[in-house]
């Protein structure tokens, strides 16, 4: 196969590889794979690679010469063992597979192995965190977080989650009427009266690869309201922390849950 034929394959490829950058950065598909402060680093990535593509494709036709006398011989610096065509499919179609069949989300299975439902784990990885935070004050708290129109004041889940390591914060918050939202899925730990559901939100560090799930216990007293499952909802009750088996637990008793908007950060244009 002739040397220009190689690089125009080859520079399609880089192409391809550029594309599919671009098109989770425009379509908002990212969110869901890097953290903010690495995205931008992602669509430098996509058009330098763009960048590349295209002028290998053009300057494909152009004659080059190696630099050094082979005798009048012909001689390709550019060959290799393996047919272009068949790189060209192991570069192309692997990517664009996964591009079409990603979910984009998490199935149980691995939620649960993030973290889901690993209550000791997660008041543990908290400790540090909540360790080099400045003290808080109930002026603070309550300054700094919008009430309800009903009387709650408004939490973010990973607040919530936090405080399960801090125990001058859990003392603060225990027994105040908060606000959260996030996913809801089935509860399955302590769970025999069918009263408990889970809440959790996903945190990111840097990409996807290092997402856990941030978790709260939802306590509904009796049996919990249909809600869509692994959806978006707003919770409202009681915030308390009991120790159950020797773990403690971050548990919200609900006064109402009700379903809500995907938050912005979540929203991306596919179905």
């Amino acid at each position: 196969m002739s040397a220009v034929v190689r690089r125009v394959l080859f520079s399609l490829a880089v192409l391809f590889w550029a594309g599919c950058i671009l098109y989770f950065y425009n379509s908002g598909r990212i969110v869901k794979y890097l953290a903010p402060d690495f995205r931008t680093i992602a669509l430098a990535g996509g058009l330098g690679l763009a960048v590349l593509g295209l002028f290998n494709l053009l300057t494909a036709f152009q004659k080059a010469d190696c630099g050094h006398d082979h005798g009048g011989e012909g001689h390709d610096h550019e060959g290799g063992d393996m047919n272009p065509f068949t790189a060209l499919l192991l570069m192309v179609v692997p990517v664009a597979l996964c591009v079409a069949w990603t979910k984009d989300g998490f199935s149980e299975a691995t939620l649960s192995r993030k973290g889901l439902y690993d209550d000791g784990n997660a008041a543990d990885s908290s400790v540090f965190l909540a360790s080099v935070l400045p003290a808080l004050t109930m002026e603070e708290i309550e300054s700094s977080h919008r009430k309800t129109s009903d009387g709650f004041l408004e939490f973010s889940l990973i607040e919530l989650f936090f405080a399960t390591g801090d125990r001058e914060l859990q003392d603060l918050i225990s027994g105040l009427k908060v606000e959260t939202e996030g996913r809801i899925i089935q509860e399955k730990v302590n769970n025999e009266s069918g009263t408990r559901m889970r809440l959790y939100r996903m945190f990111m560090t840097c990409c996807v690869a290092d997402s856990r799930a941030i978790p709260v216990i939802l306590e509904f007293g009796s049996e919990p309201p249909v809600l869509p499952e692994n959806g978006w909802v707003k919770v409202a009750g009681t915030m308390t922390f009991p120790e159950e088996d020797g773990t403690l637990r971050a548990v919200l008793e609900v006064e109402r849950a009700t379903a809500a908007e995907v938050p912005p950060e979540e929203k991306f244009l596919i179905k």
